[in-house]
This record gives C-alpha cells, structure tokens and sequence, in this order.
C-alpha cells in the first residue's frame, strides 16, 4: 500500500466526520484549553478550515495533555493524559487512517486496542489452547509502558510503514507536546499519554515488535527455553 499521502485520506471530509462522531461519543473530561466536547461542533465550523491547513503544512501545534493521577486497585496511581478535544480529534482522524494499515501487521493472537477483540478473547484463546494439551501461561506485566516509550524508537518504527512525512511529523508533535500537572508544565521527552486517541495504537505498533522477537506461536510449541544453564520446557 502506498503510504505516502495519507494525509489528504485523513482530513477527507468523511474521515473527519467519522472522527468527530467518535469524539462526541467518547466523552471526556476538558483538556488544558477547558474546551468541552459539546463544544466541538461549534468550534470544527468555525476553524475546521484552518485547522486541516496547519496539517497540510505542518504548522498545526498539539496543546500540552492535562496530566491526572488514577488510583490503582492494588495501590500505585495510574498516570492518565487527557489531551483537548480539538486534539482529540485530530488523533482520532489519524488513528482510524493508520489502524487499518498497522492491522495487517499485528500477530493474530494480539488482542488488547484492536477493532472488534478483547480481553476475554484472549482467554478464550489460552483455554483453547489448554485444551490442546499446552499448559504453561506467561503473564508479562510491563510496568509504565506508556509513560516510557522511546519516541526515537517508535518513530522509527513508524517510518518504515508510513512514508507521509506530513503524518510522521504531526504525530512527533503530539509525542513532544508536553504534560501539565499541577499548573506547571513539563517536557514529554519519553511516553505517549495513556489517555490520546492515538496511543493505543502507538503502543501496539512498539509491542508489535516485542511480539515478535518473543514469538509467540513458537512460544506455544515447546520451546526451551536456556535459564542458568538447565533446559526448562516452556
């Protein structure tokens, strides 16, 4: 597929209806701007032209994400990011242009931010595989993914699909935009705000590749595994 002019796909009149549709179902709480949802309508009618021009040349600028701490069930804090609506927006535009694409590469048996899958399916997954006879489960929990994301590493994983450079570099912008806490501002210099329309799918593109050094469908067929010098049958 050619991937270098996606942006026009992006700001298509139905692409960004279908993202402002998305936006107003989702909710939310305002960003740093104090823009609510319900207002989005209004706003997109009087700067949607303006706004999809500072796209096509680059010269659109994401407002910093409002930073907000969830509390976690066994303990900790959840950081969350909350972006403005009109940022919101435009994620959500990009998001439903690049997941189609990022799709065809995903592994089958990957099931978390994707279109039409879930959690249980992935148990259903393990039971079935159960079944057959397979019996060891690994649970990999990787502690503030989010908050930690390379953003050298990722955009390079993004260049070698996506050739828009308008498209590359709109998504750096929302990767360096910054955070606001607290009223004080800080540089996002590492993560992707758990919270952007955007992130899910920039953190499966990362975990792809995790996915695929681990290999899982070599996982689910007895691998030995070399730990401290005994062969253990995985």
């Amino acid at each position: 597929m050619d991937t270098s002019n996606l942006m026009e796909r992006i700001l298509s009149k139905d692409n960004l209806n279908q993202a402002y549709l998305q936006v107003v179902r989702n909710k939310g709480a305002e960003g740093v701007d104090g823009m609510k949802y319900t207002e989005l309508k209004e706003h997109l009618e009087k700067n949607g032209e303006i706004i999809k021009e500072e796209l096509r040349t680059r010269k659109y600028k994401p407002q910093p994400v409002r930073r907000v701490e969830i509390p976690k069930p066994d303990g900790g804090v959840r950081n969350l990011g909350i972006p403005t609506v009109t940022d919101r927006f435009v994620q959500q535009a990009i998001a439903q242009v690049l997941m189609p694409i990022y799709e065809k590469q995903f592994h089958e048996h990957s099931y978390g931010f994707r279109p039409n899958r879930c959690a249980q399916q992935a148990i259903i997954t393990a039971l079935d595989m159960m079944n057959d006879g397979y019996d060891w489960i690994v649970d990999i929990d990787l502690e503030k993914f989010f908050d930690t994301v390379n953003h050298d590493k990722l955009m390079t994983l993004i260049g070698r699909t996506i050739k828009d450079g308008d498209v590359i570099s709109i998504i750096r912008k929302f990767l360096v935009s910054g955070i606001m806490a607290d009223d004080e501002y800080k540089e996002s210099v590492i993560g992707t705000p758990q919270g952007g329309n955007l992130s899910p799918l920039l953190a499966n593109i990362m975990l792809n590749e995790l996915g695929q050094l681990i290999n899982v469908n070599r996982l689910m067929k007895n691998i030995l595994l070399l730990k401290k010098g005994t062969l253990i049958p995985w």
